[in-house]
């Protein structure tokens, strides 16, 4: 130990921050919680090669460059190695930000560890595939994910004992056809790549169960697939698919097919071109238009794009703004072109409001003049359709741009002379400017806000009640006029200077920025005539004439303003008809409820939408499942269990998760999912705010949701159960389920190993420990549980089979006590058929069951004895 201790102070490590007994455990070492944990595989060399020798699974951190280095010196000699995990993101920065990995080779001494059978080398920076690895004939688990693979060897399918293959979050353009002779190979993910055709080979995986090609380029699927015949879930959401291959209905085992955000359907995008000297037209996806005009750049230009969901924290909105599409983003970032290029984003059309582009610059947002137009017939967002309406801007440069509505705007220059501004939404609503009323010229802007009599007589409880538009008045200057403004309202409908009484007739002034509102109607000069109400002002804000019988006005209109800035909407949950654990949960505003429900009911149902509730542009929710109900994958936009949303008044507020049992139940669970209010908007009014505090007024609404009873195959890991089990038979030997929970028990963190080799995929082995993170003793008895439940019917065999795990495992003490259970479960089988013998024998009658031939034989060797 003092040798130890000696190299690493010699490697300027803190080794009394470091516990080397738990470290080293029998056969597994475990290094990738510690910070610099990489040297320490060069100092047990020096120091234990022999036990270091011994070592079966070990797991260490990429972020040291000469850490690894020296540690890659040491692995070639490690030749028993049966799981091997060199990973970055093991560690985090003093942010809180994970550490990249820094391997991006492997020595050729690495294809010595033949015996290896599980290789994770993800969060790393490999380019191709290390040559060492088709050196290693037992690899049957390898996991590349997040590194930057642009291709993959000719001679990848010499891996003949692959089952599980991810590549996930890489470059990868193609794959090669030797893929096809993985003959066992079960689970391949290759999503997150830039893949935009499969080999004709990949239908040879006649054993594949899961195909993960999610986030691709992909425009077909090969006819081959139509072989795989034990295929059970396919994925390929977010690729360029137009259709759906009519073989896939044709595949047995297939569970899960998931085609979301593909443009199935719609005709073909022309390919984008490349900008040059002569100019061109780009069209993107989604029914994006860029206009290059000649000469905007010197020579061919290199240009992306990305779509991406709005951020509420991003976005910026304004009072009544709502948002029109997704951001979409434009790079390079700062580039100036000679001449400005036209951008155009599709939005949904909004009727009586304006229509414009914003972009940010990386440090803050700007409005831009914007134009609206058809899109072209070529790129149609729906198939058959009419072009999209489409939002026009100008840049220079390229950065993010996103399209908004707003009121109509109005505006107008105001000089010494005076002017007239009339309202473009109302012509009966104008603002005279006296001559002398200002000495140097301004702008000032109009903006209508109609509102619903409906509305405002529900919520200020008062049949009569009636308004006139509110009026949004600003200015550039914000200085006091000299002179009086002389501002001209329509009445409220239904009313005219004869049948109103004066006495019931408010102007109501409003702060925009402290959302408060006062009655001035005495302060000012209101004058009515047969059709319209007159008065004066000498500054700009908010203004609002009211007819009402209500005597405390201002509360009642603060609370009508409030409902102006919320949607009535409705929430769905909803499960697919071919998959009932595929639940789709959309919120949309209660007119739009109808028509999104019959266009669904063909292939989900579900209950009824719910209730009304409310909800604020830009206004973040969440939905919890609840009740024997869990979501079967970790996701980004899960927040404590919940999934979040932001909800966004003319966009799509849905999303498709997959769902399982979170209880072990053999019958239906009856489940539901809740919603409730998450983080409010900026600029929220201080009522609103107030309101929306405490747990009760938190939640939405509740729906239910149902999924059938458990599936005993052996991919549902969604729903494990703790059967009655005796694995074995009594005349080899048995392990009853008490049995397997003292085990269990012992098992601690060795339940990795001892999962990969009693035949779990990586994958599952994840996810059963994101979905218990937090209990270790429920995740080792649901390892233990499902694999005993699966081996149940295999009578003698399954037991060898978990001892051999254990002791390959390094658990070779509790592979002894498992034999010692089963021979002593032998013996006391044998001693009770002697016994059933013996009191046959003295009765003359054989035991029930009983072998006369057996009991002959017994007796032969008793004289012999």
């Amino acid at each position: 130990m003092d040798q130890f201790c000696t190299e690493m102070e010699s490697l300027h490590m803190d080794h009394s921050s470091f516990n080397f007994s738990t470290m080293l455990v029998d056969s597994r070492l475990t290094l990738d919680v510690y910070s610099g944990g990489s040297y320490v595989l060069e100092i047990l060399w020096k120091t234990v090669p022999g036990k270091l020798k011994e070592v079966l699974y070990l797991r260490m951190g990429s972020e040291d460059e000469e850490g690894l280095r020296r540690a890659l010196d040491v692995l070639g000699h490690l030749s028993l190695l049966r799981s091997l995990a060199i990973r970055g993101h093991c560690l985090q920065d003093s942010l809180g930000n994970p550490l990249p990995g820094l391997l991006s080779s492997l020595p050729p001494s690495l294809s010595s560890l033949t015996q290896l059978t599980h290789l994770d080398l993800s969060f790393n920076r490999f380019t191709s595939l290390p040559p060492c690895l088709l050196s290693m004939p037992l690899l049957s688990i390898l996991i590349l994910s997040h590194n930057c693979l642009s291709s993959l060897p000719p001679k990848f399918g010499s891996l003949r004992s692959l089952t599980y293959f991810s590549a996930m979050g890489n470059q990868l353009c193609s794959l090669p056809p030797s893929l096809g002779q993985l003959e066992v190979l079960q689970t391949l993910d290759v999503s997150y790549n830039i893949l935009e055709s499969l080999p004709v080979e990949t239908g040879a995986l006649l054993r594949l169960q899961k195909l993960e090609l999610s986030h691709n380029k992909l425009r077909e699927l090969p006819e081959t697939l139509n072989s795989l015949v034990d295929l059970r879930e396919l994925l390929v959401n977010s690729n360029n698919l137009r259709t759906v291959p009519e073989f896939l209905s044709c595949l047995p085992e297939l569970r899960r097919l998931d085609v979301g955000n593909n443009p199935i359907g719609r005709p073909t995008t022309p390919p984008p071109t490349l900008p040059a000297p002569a100019g061109c037209h780009v069209f993107l996806p989604r029914g994006a238009e860029l206009l290059f005009p000649q000469r905007c750049v010197d020579a061919i230009t290199q240009l992306e794009w990305a779509e991406k969901k709005p951020d509420r924290k991003w976005v910026w909105l304004e009072e009544h703004d709502y948002l029109l599409s997704w951001p979409l983003e434009l790079r390079p970032h700062g580039v100036l072109f000679q001449k400005p290029v036209q951008v155009c984003i599709p939005y949904r059309r909004s009727s009586r409001r304006e229509v414009f582009l914003r972009t940010f610059d990386d440090q803050s947002w700007k409005t831009l003049d914007t134009q609206t137009k058809r899109g072209s017939p070529k790129n149609s967002v729906r198939p058959k359709g009419r072009p999209a309406w489409l939002a026009c801007c100008l840049v220079n440069h390229f950065s993010w741009f996103v399209a908004v509505s707003r009121p109509v705007r109005d505006s107008c220059f105001v000089s010494p002379e005076g002017t007239l501004l009339v309202s473009s939404v109302d012509p009966g609503i104008k603002l005279t400017f006296l001559p002398c009323c200002t000495l140097e010229t301004r702008i000032v802007t109009l903006q209508v806000l109609q509102v619903e009599l409906s509305v405002v007589r529900e919520l200020s409880n008062d049949p009569q009640a009636s308004v006139s538009p509110l009026l949004c008045l600003s200015q550039s200057p914000n200085l006091p006029f000299l002179q009086p403004v002389k501002v001209q309202v329509p009445l409220p409908p239904g009313l005219t200077g004869h049948t109103l009484d004066r006495s019931c007739l408010y102007l109501l002034h409003a702060d925009p920025t402290c959302h408060t509102w006062m009655d001035i109607t005495l302060q000012s000069s209101l004058h009515v005539t047969h059709l319209y109400a007159v008065f004066t002002i000498t500054h700009f804000s908010w203004y609002w004439l009211w007819y009402t019988t209500q005597r405390c006005v201002s509360g009642v209109i603060r609370k009508v303003y409030q409902r102006l800035r919320q949607f009535h909407v409705q929430f769905l949950v909803l499960q697919r008809k071919a998959d009932p654990q595929q639940v789709l949960l959309q919120c949309l505003p209660s007119n739009k409820v109808e028509k999104t429900v019959q266009c669904l009911s063909a292939q989900y149902y579900g209950p009824q939408p719910s209730d009304l509730c409310e909800l604020l542009e830009g206004e973040q929710f969440f939905a919890g499942f609840e009740k024997g109900i869990d979501i079967c994958t970790d996701r980004p936009d899960c927040v404590d269990g919940k999934l979040c949303f932001v909800f966004y008044s003319h966009l799509k507020n849905h999303k498709e998760v997959y769902i399982c049992h979170n209880k072990r139940e053999q019958e239906s669970v009856r489940g539901q999912v809740s919603f409730y209010r998450g983080e409010l908007p900026k600029d929220t009014p201080q009522e609103v705010v107030q309101k929306r505090k405490g747990p009760d007024s938190q939640w939405l609404t509740t729906l239910p949701l149902m999924l059938p009873g458990v599936k005993s195959d052996v991919g549902d890991m969604g729903t494990p159960q703790y059967p009655p089990l005796q694995l074995g038979d009594p005349e080899n030997g048995y392990l009853t389920e008490a049995n397997l929970l003292a085990i269990s028990l012992r098992i601690g963190q060795d339940w990795l190993p001892i999962g990969i080799n009693l035949g779990f995929s990586y994958e599952e082995l994840d996810r059963i420990r994101y979905k218990h993170r937090d209990n270790l003793s429920a995740l080792v008895l649901e390892i233990l549980f499902h694999w005993a439940r699966t081996r149940g019917e295999a009578g003698p065999g399954a037991i060898p089979e978990l001892v051999k795990a254990m002791a390959v495992s390094g658990r070779r003490d509790l592979a002894d006590e498992i034999e010692d259970i089963v021979h002593l479960g032998t013996r006391k089988y044998k001693l009770s058929l002697r016994r059933g013998r013996a009191n046959g024998r003295s009765t003359g009658k054989l035991g029930r069951g009983e072998d006369p031939m057996l009991w002959s034989r017994d007796k032969t060797s008793g004289c012999n004895q």
